[in-house]
């Protein structure tokens, strides 16, 4: 097993990229569950419509429109902030590992994590909706 002579050994990256990812994982559950519950509370008793078909607000879409919802204290607000934290984690450990294969030393990581970060934040900010 070749460990790298500079920055974090792979164990130690391995550690750090497990703990994100169930780290960010379990903050989107506790998120969204604390959304769900405040959403059956406020709209539980309300009978569901099935025969018209609402799309999704659009103030649901931007995240800063999201966190304005959080902190106006709407239920939906944080289950779609629940959502975001979720599609962020594996963004984040993406991102973090750029870092973690600089502090190695392994540019040719560096550089293939670069067009795998940059080909998430595309389809991201720049998908279809």
């Amino acid at each position: 097993m070749d460990e790298p002579r500079h920055g974090w050994t792979d164990t130690q990256v391995e550690m750090i990229v497990g703990n994100l990812l169930r780290t960010g994982v379990v903050l989107a559950a506790i998120v969204m569950a604390v959304g769900a519950v405040l959403f059956l509370i406020a709209h539980g008793s309300e009978p569901a419509d099935f025969h018209t078909f609402a799309p999704e607000r659009t103030d649901l879409r931007d995240p800063w429109a999201v966190l304005t919802n959080v902190a106006d204290q709407h239920s939906t607000g944080l289950l779609q902030l629940g959502v975001l934290l979720l599609i962020a984690t594996p963004v984040a450990r993406v991102l973090f590992s750029v870092f973690a294969f600089g502090a190695q030393r392994d540019y040719t990581y560096v550089c293939i994590t670069l067009i795998v970060a940059a080909v998430l934040l595309y389809s991201l900010f720049f998908g279809q909706n």
